[in-house]
């Protein structure tokens, strides 16, 4: 099993505390159908900068809830509104985990 991690890079327009609150909201929809989770982190050198992490437990998890973005009328509102915080378009990457071990 290798872990989906996906990446949204974005720049505040709101505040800080808007956008926390509305995640805070917006958490338990977001890993509602398990196998989820989801994380914020502020840039150091730039308060406005973030990137929101989402950890999906497998390739699975990671297509079943995209397929849920785009189709799901619930998130599709919740992603107008995050977007709604944010200056500019987000950067989004995704990046699947490899296990080093022997």
């Amino acid at each position: 099993m290798r872990v989906i991690t996906l990446y949204l890079h974005g720049r505040v327009r709101t505040s800080r505390v808007d956008l926390e609150a509305f995640l805070r909201r917006a958490r338990p929809t977001y890993e509602a159908p398990g196998g989820i989770r989801t994380r914020l982190q502020w840039r150091l050198d730039d308060p406005a900068e973030f990137v929101e992490i989402m950890e999906y437990a497998d390739r699975a998890t990671y297509d079943a809830d995209q397929v849920r973005v785009e189709q799901d009328p619930a998130m599709r509102a919740l992603l107008a509104q995050w977007r709604a915080h944010l200056d500019g378009p987000p950067r989004v990457e995704a990046f699947e985990e490899s296990d080093l071990r022997d």
